[in-house]
């Protein structure tokens, strides 16, 4: 067997089961918020406690996410990929015994913590096993799924389990079987990093470097090399780093607050039924599915910044729509489905690609963790929490304007990225350092 032939094999392999389980992530996470109005008649819940069980999740995930970014480099992609799958499997599972909103809380921040060290390292994995000139496809497959199935098919599954099963517990415990069956593929298909050819695991760096002539100009000789201490706070002098945290900020407010409170506003506000609500909802999971389809691979040939730009632009049009909505079904599904394409496709490009491409190699982990980190501390955490003082206090219609604010500050901080996209521009550098590509 041909080592190339090999080695697209596993690539394949690789995407198919690192996009399975962060789909998983994403059901694991989402299937709360549609099961949500039957918990709150059964454990005495309120629109504030549905925003701090969102949030504190998003904030354990922000703070595992920083952690293991780099901690994955020495513990093994495998390893923390598969303990990741088997324990925020069996949160869960104990998700359908809690009683109350302290039980809730405590079992959502340990699932927090366990799904956010998977995330950069299912990032981090993916990007090693593509080629460059696929790594912006596969990235957007590998992190579509989390929509797809936590935001798209989870109302849906959600709703219609209701119809068969006992109570809403069944449905949490159901979700452990899956989890099992993918780790024990991922520990059996993963290979760590040195395991794989140069050629699969590279991604384009951003040496410092000296200039030197030669009979064409100046070219760019690397001083650096991959043995050096990674040091984390190296990723922040990176001008690219830190606009990626401010936009994925604002893409995950828009995305995480609609995904949590758009069931409740819909059936509250204005007055949908449960089936048709749970309909409604999917679009934001389909939505971004296509979105992190479509935009990441559209990055590949147009460039990262143009293509974000664009997404965002139509996502901030479709949610002002949304706003100004009545109660048909069909208009508030596609109007959903778009803002999330928008949004979470630009949110695909920030957290992996732009991510991993804007530093060198031994830095891609530690940047992923970092930029899903501290935005999710603000977006998957502070931003929810903040939705359900809205609600609660003034009324769920205005928790649609803080998701446009977000959208603002995604689109704001994107139009100032340096180009990254192999085919379209060289490497990007840190501040004040010299490199193959100026900013």
């Amino acid at each position: 067997m041909k080592p190339r032939e090999h080695d697209i094999r596993y690539e394949r392999s690789a995407v198919l089961l690192l996009a399975l389980g962060f789909g998983l992530v994403g059901l694991d996470r989402w299937i709360i918020s549609p099961l949500f109005p039957s918990m709150m008649k059964d454990l005495g819940l309120n629109y504030q406690d549905l925003g701090n069980i969102v949030g504190a999740l998003g904030l354990a995930w922000g703070v595992a996410a920083l952690v293991m970014g780099g901690i994955s480099d020495r513990l093994g992609r495998r390893r923390v990929l598969v303990g990741s799958l088997v324990f925020f499997s069996v949160c869960s599972l104990l998700t359908g015994f809690a009683t109350g909103l302290f039980s809730l809380l405590l079992i959502r921040v340990v699932m927090g913590i366990t799904e956010g060290a998977f995330t950069p390292t299912a990032i981090t994995a993916t990007a090693e096993a593509s080629r460059p000139q696929r790594r912006g496809l596969n990235m957007g497959i590998q992190q579509s799924t989390f929509a797809l199935f936590g935001i798209g098919l989870g109302p849906i599954i959600a709703t219609q389990l209701l119809l068969i099963v006992p109570s809403w517990h069944w449905i949490f415990g159901l979700l452990l079987i899956p989890g099992l069956v993918l780790a024990y593929f991922t520990l059996r298909t993963i290979r760590e990093t040195d395991q794989l050819p140069a050629f699969e695991s590279a991604v384009p760096a951003a040496p410092v470097t000296t200039s030197s002539s030669t009979a064409s100009g100046t070219s760019a000789v690397p001083t650096s090399t991959p043995t050096e201490a990674v040091r984390w706070l190296d990723v922040f002098r990176y001008r690219n780093i830190r606009l990626a945290i401010l936009g994925l900020c604002g893409a995950m407010t828009c995305i995480f607050v609609l995904s949590a409170m758009v069931p409740s506003y819909l059936v509250d506000h204005l007055g949908i039924g449960t089936s048709a609500m749970g309909v409604i909802a999917s679009g934001i999971g389909f939505g971004a599915f296509a979105g992190q389809l479509v935009v990441p691979g559209l990055s590949d040939k147009f460039g990262r910044k143009p293509v974000a730009v664009v997404a965002l632009l139509l996502a901030m049009c479709m949610l002002v729509a949304f706003v100004l909505q009545g109660p048909v079904v069909p208009v508030l599904f596609v109007l959903l489905f778009f803002v999330a394409f928008g949004a979470m496709g630009c949110l695909g490009l920030l957290a992996g690609t732009v991510a991993v491409e804007s530093v060198p190699p031994r830095l891609m982990a530690a940047a992923a963790g970092t930029v899903i980190g501290v935005a999710e501390i603000f977006g998957g955490g502070v931003a929810p929490s903040l939705s359900g003082f809205l609600a609660q206090n003034y009324g769920i219609e205005y928790v649609l304007y803080l998701a446009l604010a977000g959208l603002l500050l995604c689109v704001t901080a994107t139009s100032f990225l340096t180009e990254t996209a192999p085919t379209r521009a060289a490497a990007p550098e840190a501040d004040g350092v010299g490199v193959s590509a100026g900013l």
